[in-house]
């Protein structure tokens, strides 16, 4: 709340004409988050805060912006090279090595949108809403998020508008390494379901798996696919404004709504994060793990890692070159189909290796 408040003259307390003190920041910031939390429409905190509906709505506008503001660098960026190789560590303990989360994306219904725009929000439910694309990992920490496009897209159309490989595209992104029976791979990948395409980033699970081999994959890759899911469970669950139909009129509205409460989601995942029933796994992580992973960047190892020995430097002052025959070449081998097509090969090998019948 204080850092929320800081520099926000909304929240300032003031005195009215006949020289009494008016609404205090925290009862602004009170209403603001019982607002998001239970889903109740403005005038309903009046009981409990004393506050109008028209200041109430106000509150929660200017709350939502202030934590974006203040937070979202922190809270809502893409993984550090820490980040990235506590992700490998954690996932290559799974059977997915070289895996950096799950995809997907959930609908959040429009109730009040306007209707000359309701058959362009409309999907098949037949009611307007609003795509949030995420990134989760096994944490549940939420590391992209992508808000605001039209419920009638599907999760193709949300991908191709998507900048969730902007960095590996403009050559940003730290270079992975990781070994999967016996073959080496340089990209990491994202696990999701049988709608995205066949690009070397991206790990579907097998529809009709015939073999035992095929059958103990597709029950992995669905078990770790669910992170993202269950992302957006626990985010319903605690902002319980996302999982009843919007009543805002405006979309840049419900967008600092749905960042701000993933902000805030990412905090909550932070704070509880030791209570975990994988914090002695992390614990020894850092304490032991890490020193290999930090010795192993200098060339490749059987355990994905980070090779970022030449941070990439960037001018603010000016636009970067743009070296458009790099950026054709890094598109290219993203989207290659036979990368996708042997990795999956050689997730489904490693997965019989390490799980299957034969090593229980």
């Amino acid at each position: 709340m204080n850092k929320v408040v800081e520099g926000d003259p909304f929240f300032e307390q003031r005195r009215n004409a006949a020289g009494r003190l008016g609404l205090s920041p925290l009862q602004k910031c009170t209403a603001a988050i019982r607002m998001l939390a239970y889903g109740v429409a403005p005038d309903a905190v009046d009981e409990y805060i004393r506050m109008g509906q028209t200041t109430s709505r106000k509150s929660m506008q200017h709350f939502t912006q202030g934590v974006i503001k203040h937070f979202e660098a922190e809270y809502l960026r893409s993984p550090t090279d820490e980040d990235l190789r506590r992700i490998l560590h954690q996932n290559e303990m799974r059977g997915f090595p070289g895996m950096i989360g799950s995809i997907d994306c959930m609908h959040w219904e429009w109730k009040n949108c306007p209707m000359a725009w309701k058959a362009q929000y409309a999907g098949r439910s037949k009611n307007a809403t609003l795509i949030l694309e995420a990134v989760a990992d096994q944490d549940l920490w939420i590391w992209h998020a992508l808000f605001g496009i039209p419920g009638s897209c599907n999760d193709l159309n949300v991908l191709y508008r998507s900048p969730v490989f902007d960095d590996v595209l403009k050559g940003r992104a730290p270079p992975i390494s990781f070994m999967v029976n016996g073959h080496e791979y340089n990209m990491g990948y994202y696990l999701t379901n049988g709608i995205y395409p066949n690009w070397a980033t991206f790990i579907q699970g097998i529809t009709y798996p015939q073999h035992q081999k095929d059958k103990l994959f597709a029950d992995k890759q669905a078990a770790a696919r669910k992170d993202v899911e269950r992302a957006f469970g626990v985010l319903q669950a605690m902002f319980a404004i996302l999982r009843q139909p919007s009543l805002a009129f405006d979309e840049d509205i419900l967008s600092d709504i749905m960042i701000a409460c993933i902000i805030m989601h990412n905090i909550i995942v932070e704070d509880e994060r030791h209570n975990y029933t994988r914090a002695e796994v992390l614990r020894r992580y850092y304490e032991e793990d890490r020193p290999q992973l930090h010795r192993a960047r200098s060339g490749p190892s059987t355990s994905a890692t980070v090779n970022n020995n030449e941070p990439f430097k960037f001018d603010v002052g000016r636009p970067p070159n743009v070296d458009f025959d790099g950026y054709i070449q890094r598109r290219i081998t993203l989207r290659d189909s036979q990368t996708h097509f042997s990795l999956k090969d050689d997730l489904v090998e490693h997965i019989w290796q390490k799980y299957g019948r034969t090593n229980e």
